[in-house]
Formats: structure tokens, C-alpha cells, sequence
């Protein structure tokens, strides 16, 4: 009778299983879901693939040496992983840069080290060089005559010394349930036509600062970090041919910065800076590392994971974001190894100079998706500053996209998805997510998220989504910093995502139908049509 029983349910297992892939958005089936846990959580290799990209890899600038290690160590991989088309996708770019040592020292009214660290793509110093401190907050071309003629020979500090703020919020945190429930909340869109032309004109100043500094004979200049503790960035830009900065300069920590402007009220303040930096022009274009699970169904299309794989380099690119590359290579390797055959192909991608402007997914976008109108902002300064034109015309592979998953919070667990203004993937995301409960992942939100490479296909109604993850101290600390260490990451986060992202994968690429698709947007109205415009925007 027991066997009878046990073989009963063992059929009607089966065809409870069976009518669950036939539903619409069934997710993965049981057998399948327990084989990727298995592979992930038992017999996982993201730890060994995020030591591999931090410790000994480090740094990853777009076009530097250190990045062209990773392009060429992530297809080895994947290949032996063996997955198929693994290959890059080049675009142009500009300069390679990198750092071989640096340092800046107060050397009157009494000698101490200070916290620094040369902001990208400037120039060297040609050995060490002493300056007077001059404290010039230069924030408009306005304030360019108040200092034209005072800067020769001088080390500029270019932005004003703040005070110390109290810190309230926490250095490392997790997510409570009322948290996540904030983010469930629908933002309209909002449309200001203007906003085009006062980004590009951000971007434009940066320029004609460091000419009005070359020009005046500045022999270095210096910002403040906007981070507490001595920690430090480097962020810079310049990175286009024809774009490079002429006047060497450095973030100083915050509270070094303060000191150099406090002593300059009481008298001249020295300081010596050495610069040892190098470009790199063997190369001019960047590299996007693209490997594919082929799909049984090769007209079905295909699904997508990313991330970005470069990163800044004041630290080693930890969180930053190498845990969201490594966990989308062992998605990629958990997939490969249950020799799975999906309907659609799943592809993943590593891409390149996210960090000067999603530039990696927007040449993916402009190769493979859709194009939109040339203008001067996207010429000149990239698509984050004018990439919004219309219309769009839809390329060929535009209807072979159906859906796209990114990783790029650090290596904090995943609590769930942004629908991202997708109002028919809610309840199918919920249903695939259930599973995962138990692992603190089932929240799916309605806020929009930004600045990262799922943005442009987003703004092409492509189903494109990124995880809500546990922020740990990723904003407080870790991100652009160098405090981007593989200490400051948590793996066994990092395995439970791996997990959650290679059943989500495996479930938009044999669901049917597929993934919906938002509308294609054309020129929106603008928000308010009422509005009068600032007459001086920042940067004039």
C-alpha cells in the first residue's frame, strides 16, 4: 500500500510539474531549482572568481593594463565553463590610464604625509614639484577673473572646505521589511527638456577649468573628498582623445584638505606632490565580454544577464563592481554545468566603461537594439548627457531581446527586483520568487532605479531590471573608494544572488510566452509646461 501510495504521488508530482511549465510564467520546475542550489551553494566558485578579479587582477579603469588582463582572463572562463560565442564586442573610447605611485606631502610650516590620490586621466607631475597653497573655490567660469593673474607656481584647492558633518545613518546596514516596502512606491516619469542642456554644461566646465589652470601656470590642483575618514576617490574624467587634462591633480581627504585650508590662514602653506601616472593609447577602443548558453529554440531569441567589469581605481573594484561580475559568471557557470537546454538563448554580459557613463551597454544598445538622433551633448560628453533624443528606430535585434536582469549594488544579498515601470512583470517576478523566502529574496517594487547598465534598454521598453540588495556599507564607504577591498565584501551573500539570478535567467528564458515588453516610447510631453528655467545654470 505504501508503495502504491508513493507511487501515486510521485505521478501526480510529475503532472503537477508538468502543468506548472505549461502556464503562462510557470517558473522553474522543482528538479531544475534544486540542481542550481546545488551547484551554487555546495559546489560555488564565485569566491574564488571575485579573489581572483580583486586581489590579483585589482583595479580595472577602462582600456588599462589591469583591464585588459580581466577582458582576456573572463573569455579564458567561460570557455572552459564551456559556454559558446564567447567573444568582445569592441567600441571606441579614448585613453587607457593608470597609477604607479603617488603621494603628496605638507612640507611647511611643519612636514606630514597627506591622504591623496590623482584624479583619473590627469597628467603626471614629471617628478616631484612644490607649490604655495592658494585656496580658490572655482565653481562658475564667473569666478575665473577673481583669480587670473594669482595662480602661477601655486597648488590650487579648487573647492571650498566643509565642516565636519555628524553621521547619523549606520556605516553598514541591512534591509528591513518596512524598508523595502518604501520602494514599492510607482514615480511618474518627468520630462524636462531643459535638463539636457544643463548636464552637458556640467560636463563642459570640467574642460575649461583645467584650460583656465594649464593657463595660468597652476602647478597642480586639488579637490576634497566628499567622504569622511580619509577616504579618497579618484574620480576624473578626460578620458577622449583630445579631451586629456594638462594640470596635474589629486583628491585630498577630507580632513587633510581642511588642515591645508585652516594653515593657509595663518600663513603660507608648502606642499610637494609626485605624480607617477601613464596612459595607455595602444588601444583606443573598450572591450564588452560577451558568452551565450544557446537556446533550443534558435528564432526564440534570447535573455540576458550583466554587469560592469571596470571599475575606478582607488581601490581594487571589490563591490564595485566585481562582486556583480562575478556573480553573473557563476550564473553563468552553475547553467553551463547542469547542461540545461533553455528555449531562448541566455547570454551574459561584462561591460566596459560603465563608470565614464554606461558607455559598454550603450554601444550593445546602438549595435544590437535601437538607435536614436546624434546631438553635440552625446558627442562630446556621452549619452548620459544626451542620449535621450527621438525618435528610435529599432534595429533588427530589437525583438530578440526579451529580457535583460543587472547586478551593480556590491555584494550584498539580493531582497528582490525593481519592476522599473513595468507594471506586467509584477505578479510574474513574484511567482518566480517565492522560492526564495527562505533566503530573504521575494520583494518586487515598483520604484525605478538609475545610473547603472540596464538604464538604456530600459528607456527602449525592453523588459530590463536590476535587484534590490542589501546595501551594507557599499554607499557609505565602499563605493568609489579606497576602501573597495575584498574584506568589505560579504560571499555568502554573493552566493545566495548567484543562485536567485541563474533560476531567474532559466525562467525567462523558457517562460511562455515571453517576458512583456513596455511600451516604445516616443518624445514625451514635458512634466510641466509652466516652468521658467533658471537663467544661469550651473557652470556659467
Amino acid at each position: 500500500m505504501r508503495k502504491l501510495l508513493a507511487a501515486t504521488a510521485a505521478v501526480s508530482a510529475l503532472l503537477i510539474g508538468q502543468a506548472a511549465r505549461a502556464a503562462p510564467y510557470a517558473g522553474v520546475d522543482p528538479q531544475t531549482l534544486n540542481r542550481i542550489a546545488d551547484a551554487g551553494f555546495n559546489h560555488g566558485e564565485v569566491v574564488q572568481t571575485i579573489e581572483y578579479l580583486s586581489d590579483q587582477i585589482g583595479g580595472r579603469m577602462t582600456n588599462s593594463p589591469a583591464m585588459r588582463k580581466a577582458e582576456a582572463w573572463t573569455q579564458k572562463k567561460y570557455t572552459e565553463w564551456g559556454l559558446k560565442n564567447v567573444h568582445k564586442e569592441g567600441f571606441e573610447f579614448g585613453r587607457g590610464w593608470w597609477i604607479e605611485s603617488a603621494h603628496v606631502r605638507m612640507i611647511t610650516p611643519r612636514p606630514i604625509e597627506l591622504r591623496a590620490i590623482p584624479l583619473a586621466w590627469s597628467p603626471a607631475t614629471n617628478g616631484p614639484v612644490t607649490g604655495a597653497v592658494v585656496i580658490a573655490p572655482i565653481r562658475t567660469e564667473a569666478d575665473f577673473a577673481k583669480w587670473r593673474g594669482k595662480l602661477r607656481g601655486k597648488i590650487v584647492l579648487t573647492s571650498a572646505p566643509t565642516a565636519p558633518k555628524d553621521e547619523k545613518d549606520p556605516p553598514f546596514e541591512r534591509l528591513t521589511d518596512a524598508d523595502i516596502a518604501k520602494l514599492d512606491t510607482y514615480r511618474q516619469p518627468s520630462y524636462d527638456p531643459a535638463n539636457l542642456e544643463r548636464a552637458a554644461t556640467r560636463a563642459a566646465f570640467n574642460l575649461k577649468l583645467d584650460a583656465f589652470l594649464a593657463d595660468e601656470g597652476a602647478v597642480a590642483r586639488a579637490t576634497m573628498s566628499r567622504s569622511e575618514g580619509r577616504i579618497v576617490h579618484g574620480e576624473g574624467s578626460g578620458f577622449r582623445s583630445g579631451q586629456t587634462p594638462k594640470t596635474p591633480a589629486f583628491e585630498l581627504g577630507a580632513e587633510d584638505y581642511r588642515r591645508l585650508a585652516r594653515l593657509s590662514k595663518s600663513g603660507e602653506v608648502t606642499v610637494e606632490v609626485d605624480s607617477k601616472v601613464h596612459y595607455d593609447d595602444s588601444d583606443t577602443k573598450a572591450y564588452n565580454i560577451i558568452a551565450d548558453i544557446p537556446g533550443a529554440d534558435p528564432k526564440a531569441g534570447y535573455v540576458m544577464a550583466g554587469a560592469h567589469l571596470d571599475s575606478w581605481v582607488a581601490g581594487d573594484g571589490a563591490a564595485d563592481n566585481g562582486a556583480g561580475a562575478a556573480v553573473v559568471m557563476e550564473a553563468a557557470r552553475i547553467l553551463a554545468s547542469l547542461n540545461l537546454h533553455p528555449k531562448r538563448t541566455i547570454r551574459f554580459a561584462l561591460w566596459a566603461g560603465e563608470e565614464q557613463g554606461l558607455l559598454g551597454s550603450w554601444a550593445y544598445v546602438n549595435q544590437h537594439l535601437a538607435t536614436r538622433p546624434s546631438n553635440d551633448a552625446a558627442a562630446k560628453y556621452g549619452p548620459y548627457y544626451g542620449g535621450d533624443t527621438f525618435p528610435i528606430t529599432p534595429l533588427a535585434g530589437f525583438g530578440e531581446m526579451d529580457g535583460y536582469f543587472n547586478l551593480d549594488n556590491g555584494s550584498g544579498k539580493i531582497r528582490g527586483i525593481f519592476t522599473e515601470g513595468n507594471f506586467a512583470v509584477a505578479p510574474i517576478f513574484k511567482s518566480w520568487l517565492a522560492p526564495f523566502a527562505s533566503l530573504g529574496a521575494s520583494a518586487v517594487v515598483a520604484e525605478p532605479t538609475g545610473s547603472t547598465d540596464h538604464v538604456f534598454m530600459v528607456k527602449l521598453g525592453l523588459p530590463a531590471f536590476q535587484f534590490i540588495q542589501d546595501p551594507l556599507d557599499y554607499e557609505s564607504r565602499v563605493h568609489h573608494t579606497d576602501l573597495d577591498t575584498f574584506d568589505h565584501l560579504r560571499t555568502e551573500d554573493m552566493r545566495q544572488a548567484a543562485v536567485i539570478l541563474a533560476s531567474m535567467l532559466i525562467d525567462a528564458a523558457d517562460t511562455d510566452p515571453p517576458l512583456p515588453h513596455n511600451a516604445l516610447p516616443t518624445t514625451p510631453s514635458a512634466t510641466d509646461p509652466f516652468k521658467f528655467d533658471d537663467p544661469t545654470p550651473p557652470g556659467r
